[in-house]
């Protein structure tokens, strides 16, 4: 496993977005030492698989599973998630995330913590609550939106359970924490991450929430 290496992953099925995001990740500040790897991953059948695709393709120790369409703004992510990382037991670091999961397997039905510049089409779609900010270094989630996910250990993406598009990152969440590794979103004065989110598709989220809940209903307390 390479220490000195970050690797970005993307399951992409749109050029064009992809070049955009890629050309944000390439301006990224990085130790003089450390190298970036961005892979792109065409035709998944689903986001878990497309994620165990990438996962396999890179030795880099660290990391980043990412939607197309989010552009990282903070020039100095991969020095800031780096440092977070110094504490062992973090294994995976968000953007936005819950600290209580609901039972219901639904992460906005519970206040969401975090910072993001998007268009905030779930909110008018689903009338959910706004993000609100962290005070402090970082805090502690049980689960993690996927936009964005940063990990440091490799953990195969459930893609024996969840075959679509919804609840691999409340999964992979899930599946960091049974492991002992604590989850975090950083405390972000200024956002570090776009997200050009246009209208959700909810097409399969009922039977992938199901699962979920199923899956994991011994966690969810």
């Amino acid at each position: 496993m390479n220490e000195k290496k970050m690797a970005f992953i993307l399951c992409v099925n749109d050029d064009s977005w992809f070049r955009e995001c890629q050309l944000y990740i390439m301006q990224l500040e990085k130790p003089e030492d450390f190298e970036i790897e961005v892979l792109a991953v065409q035709e998944a059948l689903s986001m878990a698989g497309g994620y165990n695709e990438g996962m396999a393709a890179s030795d880099a120790k660290y990391k980043v599973y990412l939607h197309q369409d989010v552009f990282i703004i903070n020039r100095r992510f991969i020095f800031d998630i780096l440092q977070l990382f110094e504490e062992d037991d973090i294994g995976m670091i968000g953007i936005v995330g819950v600290p209580k999961m609901p039972k219901d397997g639904v992460m906005w039905h519970n206040m969401r913590y975090g910072n993001l510049h998007d268009l905030p089409i779930l909110e008018r779609q689903f009338e959910i609550r706004p993000i609100r900010p962290i005070e402090g270094k970082y805090m502690e989630m049980e689960a993690v939106d996927g936009l964005l996910i940063a990990t440091r250990a490799d953990i195969p993406w459930r893609e024996d359970v969840f075959k679509k598009w919804d609840f691999y990152d409340a999964s992979q969440s899930f599946e960091f924490r049974k492991r002992g590794y604590r989850i975090v979103v950083p405390g972000q004065k200024k956002a570090w991450c776009i997200h050009e989110c246009g209208r959700v598709s909810m097409w399969g989220y009922e039977e992938e929430r199901r699962k979920f809940v199923e899956e994991y209903e011994a966690m969810l307390d």
